[in-house]
């Protein structure tokens, strides 16, 4: 006897042996114990999830004498003729193949004739492949079959079906299987068929398999005839392992090793979508992921590596390049392109890599301590005095930037400048006192140590603390109290504390909790401390504009009224403004 392939072999002969349908095996094995069949079912699912196997089973159990609760027997005359492919009673037809007006007659032609059993019935698999006409042909005797006839339909894409048949039938969708039962079954067909294959093993069969129990006991069968699995080329591992890493070398040699050894670059970008869709997944939850646990703790540790935007990012690169190789010439280089864009995000301006860049350096920057601020923040503080005009302000050493060309300070208008770029005096403070020169030692340039002022001096004003809070306090602030603080500004304070407006109350409730940093950097910079208080912007006092300086005085009753002249037309006292003025043409 030939041998007989798995998924044949296992084919399921009772509602009891269909894995995974328990919605739909309980509603046909109900309907027909209580007689309420109905004339046409359309069963729809993905690929070897039993759709055609319930069609026979149904068939044998309306034409089973011995049937018990709705079950078929499985060993009288008729279930065993249903089983082998011969009986009268069922019709199968492949609509792939047979999907013109011609076979649609002949099906209905024949569909009054007599059957030796009770029921007759036609199964008409991949449904959807049907012409419109033949569609529009089966549809009459669809609605109204002979009283003996019922017809299943099966398709996996039952959004093709025409509408007019979908309302006149029982819609069942078939669902993949969940991974724990699939292993389950499949261990179970392993023993029974007597095949000596490890438990790691049948856990990669039905990852392959994809829910599908076809595609399982197909891979099994093969897994079986070769005695194991081919571990020589590198597995999807090792290429996310590459993106997390970001290196592109290792990348590239992994393709080539599984290129080489005869993969298609289009299933290894498939299998790396796959793996970067688990690694999403476990971001959420660990029980999304249908996997054991020492592979669920490393896939774990790579989406923490990746980060949750560099796999999306991934993701949408690889399902994107997946798209575009159906069309390429050579798949295996758009493969190549994607890895090392993904590997290498300055070269790629988009974005999603931008994001991705950004939520690697806020990663980077949460773990170091608020000491490790950028080079602006361990600047020396400037001193509480500042100079009485701009025009006193000391020259800068070379490299550095000037306090006329640094960035605007957040919150606030700096004092040299008023709106619209306008000079604007700067308020006139206490002359700087002269800091002790620090010692020096032999080798070593002199340098001068800030002078620390007194706790007792002045609070300084609202423009120094403007000026200083954007270019050096925001600096030196942790990711945490800087990401609150920015949108808020500086205002006129009282009662000897800085008051800083915040948008609103529950803003200001947030920056609460990290003022005392805050108001530490600002001690740090001016050398004394700086009590904050925070306020939000409706109780943020309203500063008059000042009005512009008069240029000269005015008196009204000196005034005089113009005298009484000749002209009479706007030509005129054009003329008369534009000394010199000519008319060419009026």
């Amino acid at each position: 006897m030939a041998y007989q392939s798995l998924y044949r072999r296992y084919r399921s002969q009772r509602w009891s042996e269909l894995k995974g349908q328990d919605h739909v095996s309980q509603t046909l094995r109900n309907a027909v114990r209580d007689g309420r069949v109905s004339h046409a079912y359309l069963f729809s699912g993905p690929r070897g999830t039993g759709k055609t196997s319930s069609a026979r089973i149904l068939a044998k159990a309306l034409n089973c004498p011995n049937q018990v609760d709705g079950e078929p027997c499985g060993v009288c005359d008729s279930c065993v003729g249903i089983t082998e492919g011969r009986s009268l009673d069922v019709v199968e037809l492949d609509a792939a193949s047979n999907r013109g007006v011609d076979a649609m007659r002949d099906l209905v032609s024949r569909a009054a004739l007599g059957t030796p059993g009770r029921w007759k019935v036609y199964i008409v698999d991949e449904v959807h492949m049907l012409t419109t006409e033949a569609s529009n042909m089966l549809l009459k005797t669809l609605e109204e079959p002979p009283a003996h006839v019922i017809f299943v339909l099966a398709t996996t894409e039952p959004q093709k079906v025409l509408p007019t048949i979908r309302s006149r039938t029982q819609h069942f969708e078939f669902r993949l299987l969940p991974l724990e039962l699939l292993v389950e079954h499949l261990k179970w067909v392993a023993a029974d068929a007597g095949l000596d294959i490890p438990a790691e093993v049948i856990q990669l069969v039905a990852r392959r398999g994809k829910g599908s129990v076809r595609d399982a006991l197909s891979v099994l069968d093969q897994v079986a005839a070769a005695g194991g699995i081919d571990h020589q080329a590198p597995s999807v591992g090792e290429l996310v392992e590459a993106l997390c890493e970001r290196d592109a070398g290792r990348a590239m040699a992994a393709v080539a090793e599984r290129c080489g050894a005869g993969h298609d670059p289009r299933q290894v970008a498939t299998d790396v979508l796959e793996r970067l869709r688990q690694a999403l997944l476990v971001t959420v939850s660990r029980s999304l992921v249908g996997l054991p646990d020492e592979e669920v703790d490393a896939v774990e540790a790579e989406a923490h590596r990746l980060g949750r935007a560099g796999t999306v990012r991934a993701m949408e690169l690889l399902g994107q390049a997946l798209v575009d190789m159906r069309e390429a010439p050579d798949p295996r280089v758009l493969l190549e392109v994607a890895l090392v864009r993904l590997c290498r995000p300055e070269l790629d301006t988009s974005p999603e890599a931008m994001l991705d860049r950004i939520e690697r350096l806020e990663r980077a920057l949460a773990g170091r301590p608020p000491s490790a601020a950028p080079a602006a923040a361990a600047a020396p503080p400037a001193t509480a005095a500042m100079p009485a005009s701009p025009s006193a302000v000391p020259a800068q050493p070379a490299g550095t930037t000037p306090a006329s060309g640094a960035r605007l300070a957040l919150g606030g208008v700096r004092a040299g400048a008023g709106r619209g770029g306008s000079p604007r005096p700067a308020p006139a403070r206490a002359p700087a006192a002269p800091a002790a020169p620090a010692p020096t030692t032999t080798g070593s340039p002199p340098q001068q140590a800030p002078a620390a002022a007194s706790p007792h001096s002045p609070l300084p004003t609202r423009d120094e603390l403007t000026l200083a809070w954007g270019d050096k306090v925001v600096a030196s602030l942790s990711p945490r109290a800087r990401s609150r603080f920015l949108v808020g500004r500086f205002v006129d304070g009282a009662d000897g504390t800085a008051a800083f407006a915040l948008p609103n109350g529950i803003h200001r409730d947030r920056c609460e909790e990290v003022r005392v940093e805050v108001e530490k950097a600002l001690g740090a910079h001016f050398g004394r401390p700086v009590p904050l208080r925070l306020v939000t912007e409706e109780q943020a006092p309203v500063v008059a504009a000042a009005p512009p300086p008069d240029d000269e005085s005015i008196d009204l009753d000196d005034l005089q009224d113009a005298p009484a002249s000749e002209l009479r037309s706007p030509v005129d006292h054009v003329l008369q403004a534009f000394e010199g003025a000519t008319v060419v043409e009026e």
